[in-house]
């Protein structure tokens, strides 16, 4: 029970604190790491309380960064790696090497204690990568464009691995262990031993997945993923270094994610969806709050030293703190002018892209982690360990207040989700068009058994509306109208619940056997939660700000010639539905014409009428807010 308990109690605070922190829209790293910090003085908090290192970077770090990195594109990390890299070794190191330095010249100048230079640069180290966790968490909730948060993620996920490197080193440097020479040897063992190790765990899960089809055997194996690849990286060893199991994790996640769609079944992958998305809101919270009850322990320490002093120990990790925070901008700005260079073939920032990436420096994990790492004897411990909490804190309270605000000065801001609606409407259309090629296809062949008709007609209809639930999330239509898929949504619902409520009156009854009771409910939960999925979509785009979708590329020739202004024949209304009788849903413009139509999920679909009529390949939203085109001739997105 005295293990029980606390970690009952730990599983609670994380459920209750997070939650209440996503509907006030406060950043729950911060909270739960001051919720920890007072709570480590309440009396019946053990003195002293302290998370072995081993716990954080073998129990938490694998699959957090697992997590993480089976949420990545290994297509974005792609077009953004010269900015990843840079900012994941070449800022860690700099950032290192100034810590470094300021810490060797406050302690030992300033104070005259016996830390040396290379002491201090296993503090730089330590507090040198920005935590994936952190950074990300605080992105996402203020709305920062995917391009800023894919390469803050890309940064997190592979700057531990140098950050790691570079502290290990330093505490061989102290040892008298290690050199220049052999420092870099390290990196390179780690850099390169972490991503080969990764590539072969990759190999091997994938192998395995791919002969295997039940969801819960292949969720089990994406549970052991994280440790099969970090173990056996930091189990290979050239010249007394290890590879990075960092490396090997991100590398082997990223990689896995890539190929679920080939090497998992649909429900294998919505399973191991769910069950990531638990166990990672479990570990990444409650990484902050062992961190924060740590507090108590590491300033008792440093009050019980004689020879800094809590006061001094505070001022230094102010001015490390400041270091940090301002070592950050100095490299990613001129970089940033660097990237606009021709010679340079990096996709360029904008200057309010780096602006934020610059101010996106948030610490925890890891930095904590490395700071436990260092060695019991090493001069200065409980100071440097105190050191990094304050950089830890100090972080996540000046970047988490401010980046908001800073995003919100500078016009930046979250995906449009009419644009988010408009890229899935044509990925669905693309879909939907492949399979009724396939369709005709198999109907068209001699050796298909004949298909009754009317399976045909429902496969098509089914089609058709998917493609419609789509189209229908743009536009807003008319304030009295509901549009087809809304009333088939609102309907079906209401009859999932008559069905669900009868099935439960036949169970209560003892008519059925539980195991056919089940199957029954699973397939009245598996429909009405995709319906629920559809109504959430929509609703995430009631009451948002429109926005100007962004430029478009690809296209074709009919999209390119079409006039980019045309008289319309009407303004708020389809003339040939008015004419019929008929309710549209949204309205559509012909760019050769003006002519005025209602959309496909219309009942009378005029606008595609008017196209099989006029052969005007064009046309172009009609609905407030909108601008996109349709090239019915090519059936592309413009």
């Amino acid at each position: 029970m005295h293990v029980a308990i606390p970690i009952l109690l730990l599983a609670a605070t994380v459920v209750v604190v997070a939650t209440a922190c996503r509907r006030v829209g406060l950043s729950a790293p911060l909270v739960l790491t001051a919720l920890g910090a007072a709570a480590s003085y309440l009396p019946w908090v053990p003195m002293p309380f302290a998370v072995e290192p081993e716990v954080i970077l073998l129990g938490f770090l694998p699959p957090l960064l697992f997590a993480a990195a089976s949420q990545t594109s290994l297509i974005d990390l792609n077009h953004n790696r010269q900015q990843i890299l840079s900012l994941s070794v070449f800022l860690v190191l700099l950032t290192a090497l100034g810590v470094g330095l300021v810490t060797w010249l406050l302690l030992h100048g300033w104070l005259g204690l016996d830390v040396t230079f290379p002491a201090a640069l296993a503090l730089g180290g330590v507090v040198a990568p920005p935590d994936a966790v952190a950074a990300t968490a605080v992105a996402r909730r203020i709305g920062l464009p995917r391009r800023v948060v894919t390469i803050l993620e890309g940064e997190s996920l592979f700057n531990d691995a140098t950050a790691l490197v570079t502290v290990r080193t330093s505490i061989a440097l102290v040892a008298g262990g290690a050199t220049v020479l052999t420092a870099s040897r390290d990196f390179l063992i780690a850099a390169v031993g972490g991503a080969v190790v990764g590539l072969v765990a990759f190999k091997v899960i994938a192998w395995v997945r791919t002969h295997v089809t039940e969801p819960v055997t292949d969720v089990a194996i994406s549970f052991l993923s994280p440790w099969l690849a970090y173990l056996p990286a930091e189990a290979v060893s050239a010249g007394g270094a290890h590879g990075s199991g960092v490396i090997a994790v991100v590398v082997c996640g990223v990689l896995l994610a890539h190929e679920a769609p080939t090497i998992q079944t649909a429900q294998s992958r919505v399973s191991e969806r769910m069950n990531w998305s638990t166990i990672q809101f479990l570990l990444e919270n409650m990484v902050f709050l062992l961190i924060g009850l740590q507090t108590h322990t590491i300033v008792d320490a440093v009050v019980k030293d004689e020879n800094i002093g809590l006061v001094n120990a505070l001022l230094v990790g102010l001015a490390v703190l400041v270091t940090v925070i301002v070592l950050r901008p100095l490299f990613v700005m001129p970089l940033a002018l660097l990237w606009k260079l021709p010679v340079s073939r990096a996709d360029p920032l904008s200057m309010r892209e780096a602006a934020i990436i610059s101010w996106a420096g948030m610490r925890g994990v890891v930095t904590l982690a490395a700071a436990f790492l260092l060695p019991a004897d090493f001069a200065q411990r409980e100071a440097l360990v105190l050191i990094a909490l304050i950089v830890a804190v100090g972080t996540l309270i000046v970047h988490g207040f401010s980046l908001g605000w800073l995003a919100r000065r500078l016009d930046l801001h979250g995906p449009d989700p009419r644009e988010d609606a408009l890229q899935s409407a044509q990925v669905t259309q693309a879909a939907v068009r492949a399979g009724r090629a396939e369709l005709d296809r198999v109907l068209d062949d001699p050796d298909t058994p004949t298909v009754p008709e009317d399976i045909e007609q429902a496969l098509r209809t089914q089609a058709e509306r998917r493609a419609n639930i789509a189209w229908e999330r743009l536009g807003g239509g008319r304030d009295d109208s509901e549009a087809p898929t809304e009333a088939y949504r609102r309907l079906r619902t209401a009859m999932l619940q008559a069905e669900r409520t009868k099935v439960l009156k036949m169970r209560d009854a003892g008519h059925l056997d539980h195991a056919v009771l089940r199957a029954v409910m699973d397939s009245l939960d598996v429909e009405e939660s995709m319906i629920a999925a559809v109504g959430e979509r929509q609703q995430s785009l009631d009451d948002r700000m429109l926005l100007t979708p962004e430029e478009r590329q690809g296209g074709c020739e009919d999209l390119r010639d079409a006039s980019s202004s045309v008289n319309p024949e009407t303004f708020d209304e389809c003339p040939d539905c008015i004419r019929e009788g008929t309710t549209w849903v949204h309205l559509r413009l012909c760019l050769t014409c003006g002519h005025v139509g209602c959309c496909d999920s219309s009942v009378a679909r005029h606008a595609t009428r008017h196209y099989e009529e006029s052969a005007h390949p064009v046309m172009r939203s009609f609905e407030p807010g909108e601008a996109w085109r349709w090239c019915f001739k090519h059936e592309l997105l413009g």
